[in-house]
């Protein structure tokens, strides 16, 4: 084992395995902060633009493969695949997925070999600016971004309301980076670099400690009882039309006991009602007697269709006022590849029967409030929440609560019904606002402006969460100024490897 390679290949493999236990329901946000140092030690030694490459790559598979299997399964559950073709479809995406590391450390190593040691502080803007790229190409993939890791750290957490989950993965990416250099560099610039290090955390420390400690957002604003429903229906119920009636009946009389309890909001989750809501009368006009009966608005999951001569499908929430009208609707604009549509289904023979099973379903229109009486709300459904600016879109537009409504009963009890309820945690500290979650199965909860989780459900449970918020109108710097910081990363990265490049040619 002396042997270099085998060496780097170790450190990278490390890599992976500490990015996964940074994150639920194994890992500790602790791990986050050391865990890239072992990649970056590794491409510090590379002796080549491929062996860093490589190593990142290494590091991403092992990494998604770890945070993300629980993909596989629900491929082969619910769409229809052999077990053997949804481990083949999930490694093509591990695979995908750990294209981002590998540049990521392709890119420091050409940073290092340009400016020598301390090019190794563009790793943490190229670590940015790859987690910018999941986001936004090919529709996204922004599960277990590095900031995501120190949610449950509070006082650390407080900066996503500076510069978004974007700028906490930049100082955790800093932290490993000083790390690594001031191990591998014996000149008093270590020390320099790492002061400097320091003083940014305990910036953030003491900046969090004290927006916690004020917490003047819990004073501000509307007070408002609301209710979070979780009917713990399996998922191969959900659309027997023989369970139909039985199911509705489960939601109606949750919604009854939340209004008994003081709710003036109710949130039911994703899709709960098995029948599209507008294009049911008869089945509706049930909710709407319940919201006319209890004064209650209710937030429906449900789906859509309309009709300009061909039928389009929306996942959707209709807000249903206390006098049983429609308020509004929203319809679900970031949909799930393979989920809510396939891509190139042409193209994608190999994995035909979830070509069958998934009905594509349209994309909503964008952010758009929903009505509470004078007051606006939103709604992210499902995956959507994961999305940073989308979110932000909604508070933009004047959202003064956010809600969230999803189905996580095809995740069984894997990770990720905790990561999914990490992340939409991490949007409450962003933007400043109470955040209330519906989920069939569970998590369900509500977090405060702050990301303190008030109530949350265990899964598998049948569970009404009344709570008390508040509709706020304050403005997070976030909510104001978006991604700035990570796009500044891309213009740093961007001039960087220009200049690498530059020197190579001239070479």
């Amino acid at each position: 084992m002396s042997n270099p390679r085998h060496v780097s290949v170790i450190l990278a493999a490390a890599s992976g395995l500490l990015l996964v236990f940074s994150f639920p329901r194994v890992g500790h946000p602790f791990v986050a902060w050391l865990a890239l140092v072992p990649l970056l030690l590794a491409v510090v030694r590379a002796r080549s633009l491929g062996a860093a490459f490589g190593h990142g790559l290494l590091a991403g598979a092992v990494f998604f493969a770890g945070t993300v299997y629980w993909i596989a399964a629900v491929m082969a559950d619910y769409g229809g695949l052999s077990t053997a073709t949804a481990w083949v479809v999930h490694l093509l995406l591990v695979a995908y997925l750990a294209l981002f590391p590998a540049l990521f450390s392709a890119g420091t190593w050409m940073a290092r070999r340009r400016f020598g040691a301390p090019g190794i502080y563009c790793a943490p803007p190229l670590w940015v600016t790859t987690e910018l790229g999941r986001i936004y190409l090919f529709t996204g993939f922004p599960w277990v971004l590095l900031g995501y890791s120190q949610t449950p750290v509070l006082p650390i957490a407080q900066l996503a309301s500076l510069v978004g989950v974007l700028g906490l993965s930049l100082l955790v990416a800093l932290v490993n980076t000083s790390v690594v250099f001031a191990t591998t560099v014996r000149d008093p610039r270590r020390w320099a670099a790492l002061g400097v290090t320091a003083v940014l955390m305990c910036g953030t420390a003491l900046f969090g400690g004290w927006r916690l400690y004020a917490s003047v957002l819990l004073e501000r604003g509307t007070p408002l009882r609301v209710a979070a429903l979780q009917g713990n229906i399996a998922q191969d119920e959900k659309w027997n039309p023989e369970l139909s009636g039985r199911i509705l009946e489960i939601y109606l009389d949750l919604t009854r006991a939340a209004a008994a309890d003081g709710a003036r909001l109710v949130v039911w989750p994703e899709a709960a009602t098995p029948f599209p809501f507008e294009g049911d009368p008869a089945r509706a006009a049930s909710i709407r007697a319940v919201a006319r009966d209890t004064g209650s608005h209710l937030l429906v999951g449900t789906t859509d269709v309309t009709s300009d001569g061909i039928p389009r499908y929306y996942n959707a929430a209709v807000m249903v006022d206390d006098a049983g009208a429609t308020a509004g609707i929203y319809r679900k604009h970031h949909l799930v590849p393979f989920g809510e549509y396939v891509p190139l289904r042409r193209a994608l023979f190999f994995v035909s029967p979830l070509v069958e099973t998934v009905a594509d379903f349209s994309a909503g229109p964008g952010p758009r409030t929903l009505a509470l009486g004078d007051r606006l709300v939103s709604t992210a459904i499902c995956y959507e929440i994961i999305y940073p600016d989308l979110v932000r879109g909604f508070v933009t537009r004047g959202s003064q609560l956010l809600t969230t409504v999803t189905n996580d009963a095809w995740y069984g009890r894997s990770a990720a019904p905790y990561q999914h309820f990490q992340q939409a945690t991490m949007r409450a500290i962003e933007l400043g606002r109470f955040l209330v979650r519906a989920a069939n199965t569970g998590v369900s909860g509500v977090v405060d402006p702050y990301g303190r989780v008030v109530a949350h459900t265990g899964l598998f449970e049948e569970q009404i969460l009344t709570v008390d918020v508040r509709l706020l109108d304050d403005r997070t710097v976030y909510s104001r100024t978006g991604d700035v910081l990570a796009y500044a990363c891309v213009g740093i990265v961007i001039l960087v490897l220009g200049m690498c490049l530059h020197r190579a040619r001239a070479g």
